[in-house]
């Protein structure tokens, strides 16, 4: 215990109590309520010497002066009190010291004394949370900044959580998570409790410090409207969100599986009804026009599709229902989305044709690069109708001898011009997909049946082919008559046949 003896006002603490005999008898607990009182009124005094051992009955009482301006004294203090509660409440100790130690932040925090200047922020963390939430709550009302308080809110709970919290720059470790139950449930309350203490700015805190802290919510089961609360200032800040904060959300602390998507799509779709908001305030029609904000947000989408698309309990309506959420319009190029949905197919070859149309669903194969659609064209993941689209696109960009250029014409007017003629092409490839099949069955029939197969047998058009071709006066000479005599006499009649057609 720290103690200092200075010309300033002085406190008290209680270090041990005899619990046991204090509980024995209720007039001894009488007693001793009184005699804590009496204590109370020789906090202002100046002359009870430093240590004092107070004894009343049977119960001993060892009191050490503390400094009361001193600030790691009044935070040792309020940790010694963590275990003398109530009666530390009822004596206006923890007051007291609570004051004290608000004093002394308040004044480091405008004017430092010592380096690194947020030292008084690392003594905080060693109390209890409602401790420390009484001296954030005096601090928010003294008007204290609210980076200030949101700062020693990140220390506080990145030391306090550190089994579950990394450390928002990225440098902490990533430990396993405890599953004791009591364990769980007081760090459930801790998480709760931190969150309470938010304060309402929404730039005082980095998305991936907000986005830990909702993944131990998540984790440890907290209420429903403590993670309501972090998504919700999540999707106040989400223009300023990375791959790695996503991921953050999704994975579980060994990074093996797939934790929860459905906060990701929930904090999405806040942020886009917020764009649509502001679109619909400046005019502006979220389908035609999309501000830059959105852009970058939905190229950081689509990468992180790609990230989560090679894992196998990843379902076509999970990621098809991440991938809609973003307008058509807020993505100039579907290059990245293509490059997800590869991998997707890539990851699950046993999709069959109409499940991997569904996943290709989410992406306009007429807003692909041409280096993506000459990919496309030869992959044979996708299903022939992308590959139709991407090849006919091209063929009429040679025909009509444009360049490439993204700003050239509409992808949405350009596909109600080819989609009758692809749909055409692609009736074109059933059928000589089905044509291929058909040669390959009678040229596997023919092998089974070995050389003798191949003999034909006559039929009744064969046969009368053969008999009208006898018949046929010019079929052993020429058919040119010029050279015919018209003398009767050396004309020779034709021999009767005795089994001719007549």
């Amino acid at each position: 215990m720290l103690s200092q003896v200075k010309r300033s006002p002085l406190i008290f603490s209680s270090c041990k109590v005899e619990a046991n005999r204090v509980m024995a008898a209720p007039t001894k607990n009488r007693k001793v309520s009184f005699a804590m009182e009496r204590t109370a009124q020789w906090i202002m005094s100046q002359g009870i010497p430093t240590d004092v051992v107070i004894k009343v009955g049977e119960a001993n009482f060892s009191l050490h002066k503390v400094g009361f301006s001193s600030f790691l004294s009044s935070v040792a203090v309020l940790k010694s009190c963590e275990d003398l509660l109530p009666l530390a409440e009822d004596l206006k100790i923890v007051d007291r010291c609570i004051e004290a130690a608000i004093f002394e932040a308040c004044k480091e925090a405008d004017f430092p004394s010592r380096s690194p200047p947020n030292w008084w922020m690392e003594e905080l963390t060693i109390l209890d949370v409602a401790f420390f939430g009484r001296i954030i709550s005096a601090m928010r009302a003294r008007g204290t900044k609210p980076v200030v308080l949101a700062r020693s809110i990140m220390t506080y709970t990145e030391r306090n959580l550190r089994d579950l919290v990394r450390d928002h720059s990225g440098n902490g470790t990533r430990s396993s998570a405890p599953t004791d139950h009591e364990h769980m449930t007081k760090q459930c309350k801790l998480v709760e409790s931190i969150v309470a203490l938010l304060p309402s700015e929404k730039a005082a805190f980095p998305i991936n410090f907000l986005c830990c802290l909702l993944r131990c919510a998540i984790f440890v089961k907290a209420s429903t409207g403590c993670k309501k609360e972090l998504e919700k200032r999540i999707s106040a800040i989400f223009e300023h969100v990375t791959v790695d904060d996503l991921l953050v959300l999704s994975f579980t602390y060994d990074g093996e599986r797939l934790f929860d998507l459905e906060s990701v799509r929930r904090i999405l779709a806040g942020f886009v009804e917020k764009e649509k908001s502001v679109a619909v305030f400046n005019a502006n029609d979220l389908r035609e026009f999309c501000s830059s904000t959105l852009q970058r947000v939905a190229k950081i989408v689509d990468v992180y599709l790609g990230e989560i698309a090679i894992y196998s309990d990843l379902s076509i309506s999970k990621f098809n229902g991440i991938a809609n959420l973003v307008p058509k319009a807020a993505r100039k190029v579907d290059d990245d989305l293509y490059r997800a949905i590869d991998i997707y197919l890539k990851a699950h070859p046993n999709l069959d044709e109409i499940e991997r149309e569904k996943v290709c669903s989410v992406m306009d194969p007429l807003k692909l690069s041409y280096e993506a659609r000459l990919h496309a064209s030869q992959n044979k993941r996708l299903p022939v109708q992308i590959v139709l689209h991407a090849l006919y696109y091209d063929q009429l960009k040679i025909r009509s001898g444009t360049s490439e250029s993204y700003n050239k014409q509409d992808p949405v007017t350009m596909r109600s011009q080819v989609l009758a003629d692809v749909s055409l092409v692609r009736e074109n490839e059933d059928l000589r997909s089905e044509l291929t099949m058909m040669k390959m069955y009678i040229s596997d029939l023919q092998k089974s049946h070995g050389p003798k197969g191949l003999t034909r047998r006559p039929t009744f058009f064969s046969s009368m082919s053969k008999t009208l071709g006898k018949l046929n006066p010019f079929r052993h000479g020429s058919k040119d008559t010029s050279n015919i005599v018209d003398d009767p006499e050396e004309v020779k009649k034709p021999r009767r046949r005795r089994f001719s057609i007549s």
